[in-house]
């Protein structure tokens, strides 16, 4: 990002309860000496008022910029009643933390799938100065960036795993904290420009789009129901083995390679069938 040459320079205020009373007093005085010292009694006056106009009340995580005509002067945060220069222009800014809930946005994910994507930002201004003169509407640039950021960052990663992705790569749907952090930094970056940080961001919302959620759906099952046969053939293969070498080394019975193919086959059907098998009891001989 560029440098910016607009900074937020500090300004030590006045308290603003003595100042209250000194122009209070002043009023009062000069009401009273209006009749026995009438140019002075004004002049007390309207220099009460002049000082009063210098009043305002800050509340806690809330800023002032003061601008005199035009020049940036300085940002006070001090909180309760200050008093400033009353030619001063004041505009009050806070920076207490915000959150900016990102709508359900419609995106291509890395493998150009349609998918549905939302967020929830919480920001903050850092620098006041930044955010008043270096942007039109700092709110509005969070607001226009952080869809922006929402929108590249899921383009750069794939919703679900798959076999065209390598080993150990990060998607969006099984790396939620990995996505964040990576949201979050690319948030920091675009606030920049305008004085703002970015305390947190989460995904909220995440699902495929739904012309093609249904298809998105079945290859998941597909895929589910691969693994799942995988494993109990990995597991009948095991038990067979098991199987035929108890057999052998307790010398119940012997069998030739032709039976012991038989026997495997059995075995399978019966332990990887996804439906109860009907067994054949053989009441003769293994040949007959």
């Amino acid at each position: 990002m560029a440098s910016h040459k607009r900074q937020e320079t500090p300004l030590a205020s006045l308290n603003g309860y003595m100042a209250f009373a000194g122009g209070l007093l002043a009023i009062v005085a000069g009401g009273l000496m209006l009749r026995a010292e009438g140019p002075i009694g004004i002049l007390l006056v309207v220099l009460g008022i002049v000082v009063l106009a210098g009043l305002y009340m800050l509340q806690p995580n809330e800023s002032v910029v003061l601008t005199l005509f035009g020049r940036y002067v300085g940002t006070d945060r001090s909180e309760g009643l200050r008093w400033a220069f009353p030619l001063y222009r004041k505009h009050k800014l806070s920076v207490r933390a915000r959150n900016l809930n990102i709508p359900t946005l419609k995106v291509n994910d890395k493998r150009g799938n349609p998918v549905e994507i939302a967020a929830a930002v919480v920001w903050r201004v850092r620098d006041t100065a930044q955010a008043m003169f270096e942007v039109d509407s700092y709110e509005r640039y969070v607001a226009v960036q952080a869809e922006a950021a929402l929108r590249h960052l899921a383009s750069q990663y794939a919703y679900d795993e798959g076999e065209d992705l390598a080993a150990g790569e990060m998607t969006l749907r099984g790396g939620a904290a990995e996505v964040a952090l990576a949201l979050r930094t690319e948030l920091t970056e675009r606030f920049e420009a305008a004085g703002v940080e970015t305390v947190d961001a989460k995904l909220t919302h995440l699902a495929y789009a739904p012309e093609i959620a249904q298809v998105m759906l079945r290859r998941q099952q597909a895929q589910a129901i691969i693994s799942a046969r995988a494993q109990i053939v990995r597991g009948a293969v095991g038990m067979v083995e098991e199987a035929l070498k108890g057999l052998a080394e307790r010398e119940i019975v012997e069998l030739d390679s032709e039976r012991k193919a038989a026997m495997v086959s059995n075995l399978l059907v019966v332990l990887c069938s996804d439906r109860e098998t009907q067994p054949i009891v053989n009441t003769g001989t293994l040949y007959q």
